[in-house]
């Protein structure tokens, strides 16, 4: 099976390259330097094709050399804090590269294609409408989800005009290995494994730790787009989640334990959000009915794992 992938030098990505070649997949890789994150694996397998998701025609190349089977479709801005400050940007790569590469894709031959939205399409949302569901009303609050549900509405149009086999992947918050600084596990995992380290004292400037959240190990998340490209439902968005509520709380404790050390815990105004929802978590039984997708690693595994690769990195960067 050929498959090509778009923002495979990212967090999910690189997780999602590594379960393909595990699969007996060949991968193609759209690169473009400037945005790659992760460091492709040096495999026979692996193969890098460099273009842009805003240069069309590069695109449309870069697809047809690949002559995929399969199309999953990761790249883009991920940052809403960003998205405020280079709101057109993050139209242009998330909703217009979406739109370029579902054009190329047609162009191609019509692969499966999954397409990879966000959760953030939701924005404020009542207690009495969770857990949340492909059919819950997004309301997004700020550019950033704006134009992944823009993006994901790309998705049912492209699916009836051209009768291309294309699902929406609407994942909530992943974590593990790998990721990248400015989302709260790997904030976290990096200070205290830097504590653990004896590179910094054991205090640590937090927001608000009451706010729930939904969390799934990225590991699994790349197993849900791999069931949605291979057995999802054309036009259908599919959520991916655990389905469970977690305090952030619970995710510093647990780190904190991990870790093995004791902290001071600072409250920083600057890091409270007023626009914070409190609680927020969706259900996954859409996708479990069509595919059989199910999570199957603990929280807490992932949590151990996200801090053994920062105190990796931190001894590594020593």
């Amino acid at each position: 099976m050929r498959v090509f992938i778009t923002g495979a030098t990212g967090f999910a990505g690189s997780h999602l390259v590594d379960a393909l070649l595990a699969d007996g997949a060949e991968v193609f890789a759209l690169v473009h330097g400037d945005s790659s994150h992760q460091a492709l694996p040096e495999h026979e397998r692996v193969h890098q094709i460099v273009g842009n998701l805003l240069e069309p025609e590069s695109l449309q190349t870069a697809v047809s050399t690949a002559q995929p089977d399969v199309v999953y479709h990761l790249a883009g801005q991920a940052y809403p804090a960003l998205s405020w400050q280079k709101a057109a940007f993050t139209f242009a790569i998330n909703t217009g590269g979406t739109a370029n590469l579902l054009d190329a894709v047609v162009a191609y031959g019509r692969p499966r294609t999954v397409i990879v939205t966000s959760a953030e399409i939701y924005g404020l949302v009542q207690p009495q409408d969770l857990p949340l569901t492909e059919a819950s009303l997004p309301q997004p609050r700020h550019p950033y989800g704006v134009s992944k549900w823009a993006a994901g509405q790309l998705v049912a149009l492209y699916a009836q005009r051209y009768q291309l086999p294309v699902v929406e992947a609407r994942p909530f918050n992943h974590i593990g290995p790998r990721q990248a600084l400015g989302f709260v596990v790997p904030d976290f995992a990096s200070q205290l494994a830097a504590i653990q380290l004896g590179l910094q004292p054991p205090r640590m400037r937090v927001g608000n730790l009451d706010a729930q959240r939904d969390f799934t190990d990225v590991r699994d998340v790349v197993r849900a787009y791999m069931a949605a490209a291979q057995v999802g439902e054309p036009g259908e968005a599919y959520l991916i989640c655990s389905g469970q509520p977690v305090t952030i709380h619970y995710l510093l404790g647990t780190l904190a334990e991990l870790a093995g050390v004791a902290i001071d815990v600072e409250y920083d105004p600057t890091r409270m959000r007023p626009s914070d929802v409190p609680t927020l978590y969706g259900s996954y039984d859409k996708l479990r009915r069509d595919t059989g997708w199910q999570p199957e690693i603990h929280l807490r595994q992932s949590l151990a794992d996200a801090l053994a690769d920062w105190v990796e990195r931190l001894r590594q960067d020593g």
